[in-house]
């Protein structure tokens, strides 16, 4: 049995199937978010299709959207590696973050912080 994750896209529908990609970011109010709805991020520094910029330091604050070790790339979505070694997930390339100070499902307050992080959105 094959369930489906629906992703709203602006421009229409993309559907990802489970079995294809266990457990991707989602979409949630036009951007996107974990599973139990934690905020995204893209970091303006990230110049380089699928590598990430966020280092040492910037990784305390700012910690890599990691994948399970069953998660599977497909479409849009890529699995990088992150600078701790695990696997970061990427939107079209775009490394994701999660915001250290961001605490429950809904938070935004990573959102233009220092005019280089923004909510993850397609």
């Amino acid at each position: 049995m094959c369930k489906t994750i629906a992703l709203l896209a602006p421009l229409g529908l993309a559907v990802l199937h489970a079995s294809a990609l266990a457990d991707p970011p989602k979409l949630s109010d036009g951007r996107f978010v974990t599973a139990d709805g934690m905020t995204l991020y893209t970091f303006d520094k990230d110049t380089t299709h699928g590598v990430s910029a966020c280092t040492g330091g910037c990784m305390s604050n700012w910690p890599a959207a990691t994948a399970t070790p069953t998660d599977k790339p497909s479409g849009d979505w890529s699995l990088i590696p992150s600078a701790d070694g695990k696997q970061q997930w990427a939107y079209k390339g775009h490394p994701l973050y999660h915001y250290s100070a961001d605490k429950q499902a809904g938070d935004v307050k990573g959102d233009g912080f220092k005019d280089i992080w923004h909510i993850a959105r397609p």
